[in-house]
Order: structure tokens, then C-alpha cells, then sequence
């Protein structure tokens, strides 16, 4: 069964800034007004600089930029499982990967400890980058700090919206990148990754991820990681 993510296009980026549809006074109505013009000048912003990504992925025969299209995914996937997101978890999904190959892995060194340094370093990097654009489309200092704190994982998992971007995270994973790092990975690597990543999972999350449709492989893999 294939399962097909909420793509957020437009409109579906904001939620109704007034949704009780009760009349606001002229300071609330143009704060109200304000914050999907921020949050579509700050996607627009997060989106131009992932179209830089010199790697190119195909999507539906056209080539893509690929932190671009993993951006996209990743909104995606926050939005089908969670229509109501916040503006700062919205925020958090379109910049969790900012530039990320701008820090290769091969600028470190090739052992867990530097991997673990990589990735560490990379967090930093992703929340320093996107604090900078949201301070350019003058985003409050409280509305910075929560979007870095989701880029950084903290307070996971008991952080609610921290437990969706890592469900996002997770799903993207298995259903666009799984198969191609199975075929280049030995299977008890992979199974140990496949469990870590299962371990971090919400049961809707998890239900979501049983439908995808799976190569005999990696389906195997699953198997193997979940008992079975």
C-alpha cells in the first residue's frame, strides 16, 4: 500500500490566523495579519537556500535539489500528521536540513565519534542558519529560540511537537531513503538502525509505516528488526 504525505502548498502552510471567526481589535487583526506573511517570506527564504543544494534528485522525472524536495517531504509529513502544527514546528520542518551539504561527512573523521561530532555540529549549524533568517523576517526572539530547540531535538520526546518532527523524520527516512542506504549497508547495521529508528516512533507513526509499500528487501529487513 503506498501512502502519500500532506504536501503543503500555499495556503496549507498557515493555519486561520482567527478560527474561532470572533471580531478582533485592529492590534490583534494585524498581528493576526502579519504571521502568515512572515511564515510564507520565511518558507520562501528556507526554500531559496535549499535550492542551492548542488545534488540533484529525480522527482516525478524532473531533477530537484535535493535538501529542497527533502524540505518539502518533511512539511509534508508534518502536516498529514499533525494538520494543526504550530508556526514554529512548521518552521522547524522546512529548516531541520538548511544547507546541510554545505558540512560533508567526509570533513570529519570516518569513526563513530566523528560521526556523532558531524551530526552534533550539523544541528548547531541548521539552528544558527535559520535563526538568522527568521530574525530577517523579523520573527520574534521567543519564536528563534522554539524553532532552534526543535532543530536541536531538545526536550525529546517529551516535547509534543518535538515527537512529530521526529516522526516526520523517521517516516521520510524509511519512505525515500531506506532502500537506497539497504543496498549499500549490511543487514545487521541496518536492522539496528531500523529498531533505533522504531524505538523513537509515536504508534501513528509506526501505523503509517507498515503501509508503505516496501522492496522484498527491505520489507525483510523490517521483519527482521520487529521480531517477526
Amino acid at each position: 500500500m503506498s501512502v502519500t504525505p500532506h504536501w503543503d502548498q500555499g495556503r496549507s502552510l498557515v493555519r486561520n490566523a482567527n478560527p474561532t471567526g470572533t471580531k478582533n481589535d485592529d492590534s490583534q487583526c494585524q498581528t493576526a495579519a502579519s504571521e502568515p506573511e512572515r511564515l510564507r517570506d520565511a518558507v520562501a527564504r528556507f526554500d531559496a537556500e535549499n535550492a542551492k543544494d548542488p545534488t540533484q534528485e529525480i522527482v516525478d522525472g524532473v531533477l530537484c535539489p535535493r535538501e529542497l524536495i527533502y524540505a518539502k517531504r518533511l512539511s509534508g509529513w508534518v502536516l498529514t500528521l499533525c494538520p494543526d502544527a504550530s508556526e514554529e514546528l512548521r518552521l522547524a520542518a522546512r529548516c531541520q536540513h538548511l544547507c546541510r551539504w554545505t558540512i560533508p561527512r567526509q570533513s570529519y573523521p570516518m569513526t563513530r565519534a566523528g560521526y556523532l561530532r558531524w551530526r552534533n555540529d550539523l544541528k548547531a549549524f541548521h539552528a544558527r542558519k535559520a535563526g538568522g533568517i527568521l530574525r530577517d523576517v523579523r520573527y520574534p526572539e521567543e519564536i528563534i529560540a522554539r524553532v532552534q530547540d526543535l532543530n536541536l531535538k531538545k526536550n525529546f520526546p517529551g516535547d509534543p511537537d518535538s515527537s512529530v518532527l521526529e516522526d516526520a523524520l523517521c517516516l521520510v527516512f524509511l519512505q525515500y531513503q531506506f532502500a537506497e542506504l539497504a543496498r549499500k549497508t549490511a543487514d545487521e547495521k541496518m536492522i539496528d538502525v531500523l529498531r533505533k529508528s522504531w524505538k523513537k516512533m509515536t504508534p501513528q507513526a509506526r501505523a503509517y509505516a507498515l503501509k508503505f509499500s516496501y522492496g522484498e528487501k527491505e520489507q525483510s529487513l523490517i521483519q527482521r528488526a520487529l521480531g517477526k
